[in-house]
């Protein structure tokens, strides 16, 4: 449990309804723990899935040392299992990718070495191994977005990414809001970083989301966006005397008066 708490780097695997994708999970990000050593850990977050992958989750948990995970009592969906991992790690960056295994772990190489001066560093997706439409749907979806929020961002959808901690616990997570991570990291102030990554086409189980959820659903979103955005608070802090042992992740990223702000902008 020590290892939960002080290495640097924690991954977070949200998984539903995955037992047929367990094995090659579990072999993938063993691995990649064993070239890491104690710089970083994974944490496997079930969102009550219905089908034998909770189980697979505590068997891999017990075989492989730095793995850990938490179980959700009812189904919310990938914000809400995204959500619960960041509030769960103790480390100065988190992780993300998908239990499909439509990216790998090995590319967290790509990401990391952006982590310390970027807020976000987002993978996107080359040469995409999915059907025609899914990418059309994509395509809609982020040319929308994009229009709507601003971000620049270009695929958002990519299940790789890397985060300073202090920045996304303090993203107000709803419903979908998984889509609009750049955005949100701008709005804090902070900076965001795309890096090409691989894709792989899914080899077990089958997608979670259909058209709904993947083109209207964010369209829809993209004016929840809006209004949030308009009411957002947020606040700088120009001095204090708080100890140095209690002042949390949450105060210390906020900037001191005299800073310069980061650019609001995607850098590629």
């Amino acid at each position: 449990m020590e290892q939960f708490k002080d290495c640097r780097f924690t991954v977070v695997v949200p998984v539903y309804n995955e037992e047929g994708n367990m094995d090659a999970l579990e072999k993938a990000l063993a691995g990649y723990l064993r070239r890491m050593g104690s710089a970083a850990c994974v944490l496997l977050v079930d969102d009550a899935s219905t089908d034998g992958s909770l189980r697979r989750i505590i068997s891999m948990c017990r075989r492989n040392e730095g793995f850990y995970y938490i179980a959700l009592e009812c189904n919310g969906g990938l914000s809400a299992a995204l959500k619960a991992g960041i509030d769960a790690v103790r480390t100065p960056l988190v992780g993300y990718m998908d239990a499909d295994l439509q990216t790998t772990p090995e590319d967290f190489d790509l990401l990391l070495p952006y982590a310390e001066e970027y807020a976000l560093v987002t993978g996107v997706r080359v040469d995409r191994r999915d059907g025609w439409f899914k990418r059309l749907q994509s395509r809609i979806a982020n040319a929308f977005r994009r229009m709507m929020t601003g971000d620049e961002a270009t695929d958002t959808g990519c299940p790789l990414k890397v985060m300073q901690t202090a920045y996304a616990r303090r993203v107000p997570f709803f419903k979908g809001l998984h889509r609009f991570l750049p955005a949100m990291m701008l709005l804090q102030g902070g900076r965001v970083m795309e890096v090409p990554v691989r894709h792989f086409p899914r080899t077990a189980g089958v997608s979670k989301y259909r058209l709904r959820n993947r083109l209207v659903a964010p369209l829809i979103d993209c004016f929840a966006y809006r209004w949030m955005r308009n009411r957002y608070i947020d606040y700088r802090i120009a001095a204090d005397n708080l100890p140095a042992d209690v002042v949390k992740d949450e105060v210390r990223v906020r900037r001191t008066a005299g800073q310069s702000a980061p650019e609001a902008a995607v850098h590629a």
